[in-house]
């Protein structure tokens, strides 16, 4: 896509801070880290969300995101890949963040607004998505 960031920085057209490439994907440091090592791996197939992007440009993003973390060191770390506005997606091509977290303050922060459980629906769920897959 001609507007798509990271579609620049895949042609060349936007420099990056790049750690690896290959034919199906791209993996760089990120501009403004949330920690030291926060990088960004992107398939170079454009898609603005997962379930846009076809499984085979898919299968090196998780074993080179572990490469990344087992590189960078960090013991504790998020991987985050988000999906839509209200997901908070600000770039809209895919992407895989990598973010050491190496104390409190720094790295990602989250909060984990657990509900309690409604077994009978969450049985009723569970037979909704399996009959979808």
């Amino acid at each position: 896509m001609a507007a798509c960031i990271f579609c620049k920085i895949i042609k060349g057209d936007i420099p990056s801070l790049k750690l690896f490439e290959s034919e199906k994907v791209l993996a760089f440091l990120d501009i403004q880290p949330l920690s030291r090592g926060h990088a960004l791996v992107i398939p170079k197939f454009h898609g603005a969300k997962l379930t846009d992007i076809p499984d085979d440009q898919l299968e090196e993003i998780l074993p080179l995101v572990k490469k990344l973390a087992v590189a960078t060191g960090a013991e504790n770390y998020n991987i985050l890949q988000n999906n839509g506005r209200i997901a908070h997606q600000v770039v809209d091509h895919v992407h895989f963040h990598l973010i050491p977290k190496p104390n409190e303050k720094e790295g990602l922060g989250i909060g984990w607004p657990a509900t309690d459980t409604d077994k009978p629906k969450l049985e009723a769920l569970l037979k909704e998505i399996k009959a979808k897959m």
